[in-house]
């Protein structure tokens, strides 16, 4: 491994514990990336089919914009066809996908988009926490990265770092991992508010 990927698999691994402690990653599910290099685009990403939770830095293979790898041995998650449109598209640094209950929850109730305005936590998102209305796009699921790709940009905001993938999960990204967990954190408590509240609603 050249000592950039070795890195990153360092950053990757250390990541993934984290979101499979918090019960995002269960499983095998879930996957993370970080950008390499961007000209020709290339990513590190958390290979295929291994719990998260017990991932080494040997446990990443590099992918080009398509989410394809030269890798004879290791294969990349299903979904790095996405991280790479999202990294191309969007400028980020690093994607995160997790399978957190809440972001699924809002988007079936809110299929449309999920709306967030006036909330404290929207300053860890990057917006401001009153007066700002902040929309999360939802897009129905596929197994074709193609077509979710497509989903993606057509609604693609740059003020809002985040996608919904309809009884899927949610993408969040950033300039880097340590960005992109923030933001994903924040906004996992804003949805789980959000679906909190019209639970309880009289």
């Amino acid at each position: 491994m050249t000592p950039d990927l070795a890195r990153a698999g360092e950053e990757l691994a250390a990541e993934c514990a984290r979101y499979t402690a918090m019960g995002w990653m269960r499983g095998t599910s879930g996957n993370l990336s970080v950008v390499l290099d961007r000209d020709p685009l290339r990513l590190a990403v958390t290979v295929s089919g291994k719990d998260k939770g017990e991932l080494t830095p040997d446990d990443v293979v590099v992918v080009d914009a398509d989410g394809a790898t030269e890798d004879p041995v290791k294969v990349p998650s299903a979904e790095a066809g996405l991280h790479a449109r999202i990294a191309a598209v969007a400028g980020a640094g690093a994607v995160v996908h997790v399978h957190a209950l809440a972001p699924v929850v809002a988007a079936e109730l809110w299929p449309d988009g999920v709306e967030l305005r006036d909330l404290e936590m929207l300053k860890g998102f990057g917006r401001a926490a009153h007066d700002d209305r902040v929309v999360v796009p939802v897009v129905p699921n596929s197994q074709d990265m193609r077509v979710l790709g497509d989903a993606f940009e057509a609604g693609f905001r740059a003020d809002v770092p985040a996608l919904l993938v309809a009884r899927h999960g949610v993408y969040v990204w950033g300039e880097d991992l340590r960005r992109a967990r923030h933001r994903l954190e924040c906004l996992e408590w804003l949805l789980r508010f959000k679906v909190e509240t019209r639970r309880h609603a009289p």
